[in-house]
């Protein structure tokens, strides 16, 4: 049951799941935030698929508040089994992906510089998969919250898919689509590398720069 899956499963087939969701810790072991909403007026939300979740949490926030970031939480996004568990993401049975939510404040950082750190974050183009982490669980995703989003994704991803081939990598495989619902993880997931500093990270970019936000820095 158990098995890596490189597959997506079948509506129809997926795990149940429940009804009770997680319980989402009260406060960010770094920044002192909530993980769960309400988050404050103005915010906005950037839900991300981009492999193991451990290592891009970490990565957002380290920006911190200076860098715009207000909080990040991971979980469980893009699939079928309403509150899952770790294990059953796992087990490819579920159709979601390990997913990174970060909460941003639009006036010191844009969703277009959230999702430049996304693209040179990972390996777009590997499918089910990141590295040596092979799965449905660990495939590409933008999760999009509304059409200036999707817009802004689909955009990005168009202006690295000739850096991204001039270096050698295939066709993007991200998946860009709105977000249903984001499940919280378990607490123990909640910024995992803060609490197991030498823990596995499992992140790998390609070493192309994403093209874009050009226009806003070449005046």
């Amino acid at each position: 049951m158990f098995g890596r899956k490189t597959t997506m499963v079948d509506p129809a087939n997926a795990l149940p799941g429940r009804d009770t969701p997680m319980p989402v810790p009260e406060r960010h072991t770094v920044l002192g935030t909530p993980l769960a909403p309400p988050y404050p007026d103005g915010a906005q939300i950037a839900d991300l698929g981009m492999g193991c979740f451990w290592g891009p949490e970490r990565v957002f926030w380290q920006l911190g508040a200076e860098g715009g970031v207000i909080t990040t939480a991971v979980g469980y996004a893009g699939g079928y089994t309403p509150n899952p568990t770790y294990e059953e993401v796992c087990s490819g049975l579920t159709g979601h992906t390990e997913a990174v939510r970060v909460v941003f404040d639009p006036d010191r950082i844009s969703y277009t510089e959230i999702l430049k750190i996304f693209w040179e974050g990972h390996d777009p183009t590997q499918g089910m998969r990141q590295g040596n982490d092979v799965g449905s669980q660990y495939r590409s995703m933008v999760l999009y919250h509304d059409d200036a989003q999707r817009e802004a994704a689909e955009a990005s991803r168009d202006a690295f898919q000739p850096v991204l081939e001039r270096s050698g990598y295939g066709r993007i495989t991200t998946e860009i689509e709105p977000l249903r619902t984001f499940y919280f993880a378990e607490d123990f997931h909640q910024q995992y590398l803060d609490k197991n500093p030498g823990g596995y990270c499992g992140m790998g970019g390609t070493g192309a720069s994403c093209p874009i936000g050009v226009a806003r820095t070449d005046g």
